[in-house]
C-alpha cells in the first residue's frame, strides 16, 4: 500500500510539473508576443506619422510638377447701376467692376491719349488712336480710370498669333456691356494694341490683347478685331512675357507659366 501511494505521488508531481511546464512555455511566448507585437506597432505608427509630418512640411514636392502656375485673385470692386458717369481724370474713382451701361463719350477725340501698363513684368507704353477709333479708345480709357484693369492678368499667350490677352483673369471676364464694332476692316503687326472679342460681331467689352510678332497676320482674313492702340515702349517686356508660355489644354493656346499681373493702367491726355 505504501509503495502504490508513493508511486501514484510521485505520478501526480511528474504530471503537475508537465502542467506548470506548458503553462510556463504559453506564457513565455504570450509575453514575446506582446512585446515584438508593440514594437511592431510603433515602428508602423512612427512610419505613419514621419509619412504625415513630411507631406505636410514639404507641400512644394507635390506641386512643382504643374505647368501653370496658381492664379492670384484680383482685388474686389464696386459695380455701378444705370447710366456710367464720366471717372474723373486724376484716377481718383473708386475701383468699379461691373457696369449695367456701357459708357458715353468722355474723351475729346481730338487730344492724345497714352495708356501706360505697369505689370509684373515690367511696364508698356501704348498711344492710343483716338482719332480713329473714338468709342473703342473712350471704352478703354473709361474702364481704365475706373481702375477695372488694376491687378487683373495677362492670362493668355498663343505663338501661334503671336498675342497676349489681357483684361481679366479669364477670357469670360467682362465689364457687364458690349460695344459695337468701329473702323473697318484691319490688318495686324507686331506692336498692335487691339480689343479682343467673340466670333460674333459688336461683342467687345474689356479684353484686349497686344500683337508680338509677324504671325498676328493671320487675323488678317478676318479683320474683325478693332486696333485702338499702338506699343510704343515695352515691346521686349511683350516678348519676355511670351517666353513665358506653356502649352495648356485650355483652347487658347496657353498661358505665361507664372501669373503676369497688370498692377495698373494709367491714361494720360495731350
Amino acid at each position: 500500500m505504501g509503495t502504490a501511494k508513493r508511486e501514484r505521488q510521485k505520478q501526480n508531481r511528474a504530471e503537475r510539473r508537465v502542467v506548470d511546464a506548458r503553462r510556463y512555455r504559453t506564457s513565455l511566448i504570450k509575453r514575446r508576443i506582446l512585446k515584438w507585437g508593440g514594437i511592431i506597432a510603433a515602428i508602423i505608427l512612427g512610419a505613419l506619422l514621419l509619412v504625415t509630418f513630411t507631406d505636410d512640411d514639404e507641400p512644394a514636392a507635390t506641386s512643382t510638377t504643374t505647368t501653370e502656375a496658381p492664379t492670384p485673385t484680383t482685388a474686389p470692386g464696386a459695380t455701378l447701376t444705370g447710366d456710367t458717369p464720366c471717372p474723373t481724370v486724376d484716377g481718383s474713382a473708386e475701383r468699379t467692376i461691373k457696369f449695367e451701361k456701357a459708357p458715353t463719350l468722355c474723351i475729346d477725340p481730338t487730344k492724345t491719349y497714352t495708356a501706360t501698363f505697369e505689370t509684373s513684368e515690367g511696364t508698356v507704353v501704348a498711344e492710343l488712336d483716338a482719332e480713329t477709333v473714338p468709342n473703342t479708345v473712350n471704352n478703354f480709357v473709361v474702364l481704365s480710370r475706373y481702375k477695372y484693369y488694376d491687378t487683373s492678368l495677362l492670362f493668355r499667350t498663343d505663338p501661334s498669333l503671336d498675342i497676349i490677352q489681357g483684361g481679366g483673369e479669364t477670357n469670360a471676364d467682362n465689364p457687364g456691356y458690349t460695344i459695337e464694332d468701329e473702323g473697318g476692316k484691319f490688318t495686324y503687326s507686331e506692336g498692335d494694341l487691339v480689343m479682343a472679342r467673340t466670333s460674333a460681331p459688336d461683342s467687345a467689352g474689356g479684353q484686349f490683347f497686344f500683337a508680338t510678332g509677324p504671325n498676328v497676320s493671320v487675323l488678317d482674313d478676318q479683320g474683325t478685331y478693332v486696333v485702338f492702340g499702338r506699343v510704343t515702349e515695352g515691346l521686349d517686356v511683350l516678348k519676355s512675357v511670351m517666353d513665358l508660355h506653356v502649352d495648356l489644354n485650355n483652347g487658347l493656346g496657353g498661358a505665361p507659366s507664372r501669373p503676369v499681373t497688370v498692377v495698373s493702367v494709367t491714361i494720360t491726355e495731350s
